[in-house]
């Protein structure tokens, strides 16, 4: 019993957050799939850890995408996830192509989609060759604004499109003659588009209709605010050059929380301090094997880096970990 309380506390957190009920199903969903596992330590114990991985936002990894992307916690959890993990690329400074964001994804997802990391790279590259290389920072903040707002997105997408081809959104247009003389021709018509699509749309118009937009939309979406103030600064809107703005956006960027400013991307305290600490160690080992402490300091910092797996995974692992092929993680047995 002596684990009950903090079930309790730790469910409260996670009910006052919402969608309480979802993590709830999900739990027994994960308890009944793995009981024999779990009966070997404890039902109390098992909710104890599930619960304080939700709290603690380390309950998205090895997940399917179905899950992490279910909640707006989950998606937040999961782009916090992805930068730790990958922060030092950024640090490195290295640029990396669509697909090798995507394969960096997967490793946490393995089943994560590559349209939504395609939709991320055209944020970036403004709708050209997507398989331009892209700064780590650059695509983190496009990324984070396609993965959290991605049904808003997708609907702002079809209004863009509809004020391109000079309908009413969400009405159909039927022509009212078929003359051949009012039909223009194919090649003015494509002339037509291209124009459009380098002006963009008026960004008053577009503005009105997104705000409708808000008004009956039932999933998230960006500050009125902060899209009304971003539509205001120009004569011309696209698509892209909006959602370009939009993911620069620092109240935008702060309202998610997932991820720290653009000027503290980089930074990771508790991270650079374990670092910090591993390399005194090597350097003031006295007669220690150079190339045994630098592996084991490896192992080491592939253990801090990394963020902790989900329960119900570590626990499959361990007892798979006997006659399996499966690699697991050293440091984790």
């Amino acid at each position: 019993m002596s684990l009950f309380s903090p079930v309790v506390y730790v469910f409260v957190c996670v009910a006052a957050e919402s969608n309480a009920l979802f993590y709830l199903s999900d739990a027994v969903t994960q308890l009944l799939e793995h009981k024999e596992e779990y009966t070997q330590f404890g039902v109390i114990r098992y909710f104890a850890e599930y619960f304080s991985s939700v709290k603690n936002s380390n309950h998205v990894l090895f997940r399917e995408f179905s899950y992490i992307r279910a909640t707006p916690h989950n998606r937040a959890s999961f782009l916090r996830v992805f930068w730790r993990c990958y922060r030092q690329i950024g640090k490195s400074g290295d640029l990396l192509s669509m697909l090798e964001y995507r394969s960096l994804l997967q490793l946490l997802c393995p089943d994560f989609p590559v349209e939504m990391v395609q939709s991320a790279a055209r944020i970036v590259l403004m709708d050209d060759a997507i398989n331009c290389l892209m700064s780590f920072s650059d695509f983190l903040y496009a990324f984070q604004l396609q993965f959290y707002y991605q049904e808003f997105l997708d609907s702002v997408l079809v209004i863009y499109q509809d004020l391109l081809a000079g309908k009413s959104p969400n009405t159909v247009i039927v022509p009212t003659s078929t003359s051949i003389e009012q039909l223009p021709s194919v090649a003015a018509e494509e002339n037509d588009k291209e124009e459009q699509q380098q002006d963009g749309v008026e960004p008053s118009v577009f503005s009105q209709c997104i705000d409708d937009l808000c008004d009956r939309f039932k999933h998230s979406f960006p500050s009125r605010s902060s899209m009304r103030e971003i539509l205001e600064q120009t004569e011309k809107v696209s698509y892209y050059s909006f959602l370009m703005s939009l993911a620069k956006d620092e109240s935008i960027n702060q309202t998610i929380g997932a991820l720290p400013s653009k000027a503290e991307l980089l930074i990771d305290p508790e991270m650079d301090q374990e670092l910090d600490k591993l390399i005194a160690q090597i350097s003031v080992s006295p007669g220690s094997n150079s190339s045994g402490s630098a592996v084991g300091a490896l192992k080491e910092v592939q253990r801090k880096a990394s963020p902790r797996r989900n329960f119900h995974h570590r626990r499959r692992m361990e007892v798979e970990s006997d006659g399996s092929t499966e690699e697991t993680d050293s440091s984790e047995n």
